[in-house]
């Protein structure tokens, strides 16, 4: 029997477009309109290297039993029993309502594990919008955007965490594949890397820009680490360049790629050097959450190397801070000289991408930043800042907690986030900072 996993929550909340995006086809009809679901649907899928069987559920509502409503809810119910695990969603659009509360609680109750999905979380600030999420008491919220792509491969990490141990038989050898995009601008030389990868000419290549149009993935084992899930993608163009409907849709997967892998190799010219076009997607790399490595392609070409690196340290360091000492790999894809030190870097960062730092050890941290550099006011108001933990690594995440922390000014973030990365040694990391303000009942009880 495969694990069972029901897609649960209130209507329009998005359950269908997250059933859809875990299958990776259009089963379910996706409308704006609350209670398209009313039948239960189901398909056969693989989530985080696993076979499962995953349910959409009808929107949960309160009412009569003998109403469609009641019935919807009364199938939904039944789909938890029979579940191994529950996706609960919730909109952090529209915030939490009477309704969510309610079926959470009703969740807690039961005894199937839950995982809080927090939909509709596009961005940086649908992050901050789905901490509201906590006041549930399922655990941590993992933030997605169903509909964009945006944290499914938070999504399928979480899940691995719950599911049913998988019986010995079934296993084989199929450790999970570390899930592995390469990323660059046309031309770059992303093709004829993975065919260095490889040892072979899975990949069409040649000096004509924009030869691969999707995202084209590969199974592949490491030799020295063990099974890549590698895909190269179709080189991302400045969006005022992009104008066929074609490769519009290229760049489209190009992007769904960077947004399910756990590490992205951003390919970069030497012989051009970095220029905006490879900043930007470094940051949209650092915006997603992906570790990152640095193919520096075409070093066998470059005539005054030293000069050259130079260039490229300065680049970094005035435009990638939030990279701070990203791991660069100068090779040739062409040759072959170099390629060998890429898999090794991409695994290092991989580990500390997935790295966690105990509670007790990450607060002697936060009270000696804190003793040598205290927060400022924030409108005249002292911000006090008490503990700090780490809910979640991939990437590494902390959470500061203290009356006014959302009021902390951006410099004192940077300050928090390059301390961190600097006193664990995370280098090239993208590194979360999550505020959540506690009242001061003391304060309140004055005024």
């Amino acid at each position: 029997m495969l694990p069972t996993i029901a897609v649960l929550g209130r209507p329009n909340v998005g359950k269908s477009t997250l059933f859809n995006r875990l299958v990776g086809r259009k089963i379910a009809i996706v409308d704006d309109t609350p209670g398209v679901t009313r039948d239960r649907k189901e398909a056969e899928t693989r989530i985080a290297g696993r076979a499962v069987r995953l349910l959409d559920t009808a929107g949960l509502e309160e009412a009569a039993p003998e109403t469609i409503q009641g019935r919807m809810r009364a199938s939904s119910e039944a789909a938890v029993r029979e579940s191994d695990l529950v996706l609960f969603v919730v909109d952090v659009r529209t915030g939490l309502t009477p309704t969510d509360r309610a079926f959470a609680e009703w969740l807690r109750r039961q005894t199937v594990p839950v995982i809080l999905v927090a939909n509709k979380a596009e961005g940086r600030l649908g992050g901050y919008a789905a901490m509201e999420a906590y006041e549930l008491g399922l655990g941590d919220p993992v933030a997605v955007s169903a509909e964009h792509g945006d944290g499914i491969g938070e999504l399928h990490d979480a899940v691995r965490e719950h599911l049913p141990e998988e019986p010995p038989e079934d296993r084989g050898d199929a450790d999970r594949p570390l899930r592995l995009a390469i990323i660059g601008r046309p031309n770059a030389g992303k093709s004829t890397l993975l065919n260095a990868l490889l040892g072979e000419e899975r990949m069409i290549t040649g000096p004509e820009p924009g030869l691969t149009r999707d995202a084209v993935a590969v199974e592949w084992t490491d030799p020295t680490g063990g099974k890549v899930r590698l895909v190269d993608t179709a080189g991302l163009r400045k969006k005022a360049r992009i104008e066929q409907a074609l490769e519009k849709m290229s760049t489209a997967a190009s992007i769904a790629a960077l947004k399910e892998c756990e590490v992205a190799i951003l390919v970069v010219d030497a012989l051009l050097g970095m220029d905006e076009q490879d900043l930007r997607l470094a940051r949209l790399a650092e915006r997603e959450g992906r570790a990152v490595v640095l193919a520096f392609n075409k070093w066998d070409a470059v005539e005054d190397r030293a000069a050259t690196r130079r260039r490229l340290d300065d680049v970094l360091m005035a435009s990638l801070a939030q990279l701070r000492g990203l791991p660069v790999v100068p090779l040739s894809a062409q040759t072959g000289r170099g390629v060998e030190k890429l898999m090794p870097a991409v695994r290092e960062a991989y580990a500390l991408w997935n790295r966690r730092i105990p509670t007790g050890e990450l607060n002697r941290w936060f009270e000696a930043m804190i003793a040598r550099h205290p927060p400022p006011l924030a409108e005249g108001r002292r911000i006090k800042l008490r503990y700090a933990t780490m809910p979640k690594a991939r990437p590494p995440t902390v959470a500061v907690f203290g009356t006014r922390a959302e009021q902390l000014p951006e410099d004192y973030r940077r300050y928090l986030v390059n301390g961190f990365r600097e006193a664990f040694a995370m280098p090239g990391v993208p590194v979360r900072l999550n505020l959540r303000g506690t009242s001061n009942p003391y304060a309140e009880a004055e005024g």
